[in-house]
């Protein structure tokens, strides 16, 4: 019998292999892409992980007390998440561009619906569906983050310190998806089941949009 995770990873796998086969993501992939785009990239995670602890927070706070090991693993989650946002800040600053003016910017509209998905998924219906969401971000950055971040780097001659956010998330992540199965195979629920799968399928969809939305030109 298959656990929880196999079942989330086998009924997501097609919107997480339609979402890695979007252009911009195969392109940073291979490191073809330019200091704009870079730039641009890191602006709009910047506009999402800025909301990561908000979100977590948001979601322990509806979580019943029948499922108060859930809430904890919450708290271990923010711990580990706050003042990720500020590395990207300084990923930005170190390729030469006004930090200050993405922390005071707005995001593009895929990644600001993206965001609004998130807290209304945990405000009207089910909190455990932020799950979904955590899947997606911490999986594309397990396929993706490290290997791009060094491609990147040499393709633009950067500095490493130009790279603090997508170098620590690949193995960072990597780390947070072992504690992630364990945490998904203790939900038995299966509404509660059904409502992570939807929302991870949403979100491969909703975060698909904000790669799709940064201009390769």
């Amino acid at each position: 019998m298959s656990t929880f995770f196999e079942r989330l990873q086998s009924e997501t796998q097609t919107a997480r292999e339609e979402m890695l086969g979007i252009e911009q993501l195969q392109r940073g992939a291979r490191g073809d892409i330019s200091l704009a785009i870079y730039t641009a990239y890191l602006t709009e995670a910047y506009h999402h992980v800025k909301h990561t602890t908000p979100l977590l927070m948001a979601c322990g706070s509806r979580i019943p007390s029948s499922k108060e090991w859930l809430r904890d693993a919450i708290a271990e989650y923010i711990e580990e998440e706050l003042g990720h946002q500020e590395w990207i800040l300084n990923d930005i600053r170190e390729c030469g561009e006004d930090s200050e003016a993405v922390r005071h910017g707005q995001p593009k509209p895929a990644t600001e619906l993206m965001v609004s998905y998130a807290y209304d998924s945990i405000a009207r219906g089910n909190p455990l569906s932020f799950f979904g969401m955590v899947l997606v971000l911490e999986g594309t950055s397990i396929n993706l983050a490290t290997h791009a971040a060094e491609k990147i780097r040499e393709s633009l001659g950067l500095s490493q310190k130009a790279f603090s956010y997508l170098s620590s998330h690949g193995s960072l992540d990597i780390e947070h998806m072992g504690f992630f199965e364990k945490l998904m195979n203790r939900v038995e629920d299966e509404d509660d089941q059904q409502a992570i799968i939807h929302m991870a399928n949403m979100m491969y969809k909703l975060y698909g949009d904000v790669f799709r939305s940064i201009p390769l030109n």
